[in-house]
C-alpha cells in the first residue's frame, strides 16, 4: 500500500494548483482517502476526504469553497484541487487511506483512514 502525493510549489496568493495522490497497492474501488496538511511549528490539520464508495466529499470549514477534492479511477488518482490560495494554506499537504494495517487511526467525516508512517508529502508554498 503506497500513497504519493505531488504537485506542490510555489504560487502566489490568490493562485492555484492541482496536488495528486496516486495510490499503488490497492484500487480506489470503496475506500476513503484523505488529505491533510502540516505546517511548520503547527498541528497536522485535516482538509478534505472522499468516500469512494458514494462519492461523498467533505472539507474543513478552513478549506471549504476553495478546496475541492475529486479522483480519477481508471488513473488510480485523487486529486485536491487548490483554488484562492492564501499565505497561510502554506504547509506540507499528505493523503492517506483506510486501506491496509495502521497502528493509529483519524477518523475524518468520512470513515478512518490511517494516521501513521507519514511519507514526504507535497510541499505548497503561496508567497508574493
Amino acid at each position: 500500500v503506497q500513497l504519493q502525493a505531488s504537485g506542490g510549489g510555489l504560487v502566489q496568493p490568490g493562485g492555484s494548483l492541482r496536488l495528486s495522490c496516486l495510490v499503488s497497492g490497492f484500487t480506489l474501488d470503496y475506500v476513503t482517502i484523505g488529505w491533510f496538511r502540516q505546517a511548520p511549528g503547527k498541528e497536522r490539520e485535516w482538509l478534505s476526504c472522499l468516500n469512494t464508495a458514494d462519492n461523498k466529499a467533505q472539507y474543513a470549514d478552513s478549506v471549504r469553497e476553495r478546496f475541492t477534492i475529486s479522483m480519477n479511477n481508471a488513473k488510480n488518482t485523487v486529486y485536491l484541487q487548490l483554488n484562492s490560495l492564501k499565505p497561510e494554506d502554506t504547509a506540507v499537504y499528505y493523503c492517506k487511506t483506510d486501506w491496509g494495517f495502521s497502528d493509529k487511526y483519524y477518523y475524518t467525516p468520512c470513515g478512518r483512514v490511517g494516521y501513521d508512517s507519514w511519507g514526504q508529502g507535497t510541499q505548497v508554498t503561496v508567497s508574493s
